[in-house]
């Protein structure tokens, strides 16, 4: 994955997390122009917000935000520090090269030939008891 790729993808992700951010504030605006009688919500459990369109609307932005923002960051963390293997690379090729030749399969024609012909040979060989 080149560099330009994963800009792009970390710019989609932004504009995404920007765009349902937007989306539920503008949703909690809505909701406190067309309710009436709404109670006012908190933040945390903890900082009332008023029962207004603005303060519903910072109400649905902030939690929508800090739910996702932390997804995100904790997604962040985790990819940055276990994704540590690069497509194609050479560790990738050497190690799966040592997996075939630790399976069993000769590495060259020879030593398949001498395989053959022993197990073969002991096969079709009489037995004088």
């Amino acid at each position: 994955m080149s560099v330009t790729s994963g800009l792009r993808g970390q710019r989609l992700v932004v504009g995404l997390y920007l765009i349902i951010v937007a989306f539920t504030g503008f949703a909690g605006y809505m909701t406190a122009t067309i309710v009436d009688e709404i109670d006012p919500p908190r933040f945390l459990f903890l900082i009332e917000f008023p029962a207004t369109p603005l303060g519903l609307a910072a109400f649905g932005a902030l939690t929508i935000g800090l739910v996702l923002g932390v997804l995100l960051v904790a997604v962040t963390v985790v990819s940055d520090r276990f994704d540590d293997a690069s497509p194609g690379s050479d560790q990738d090729r050497s190690d799966s090269s040592e997996e075939s030749t630790s399976a069993g399969t000769p590495t060259d024609a020879s030593t398949a030939s001498n395989e053959v012909t022993t197990s073969s040979d002991e096969s079709t060989t009489p037995t004088d008891e």
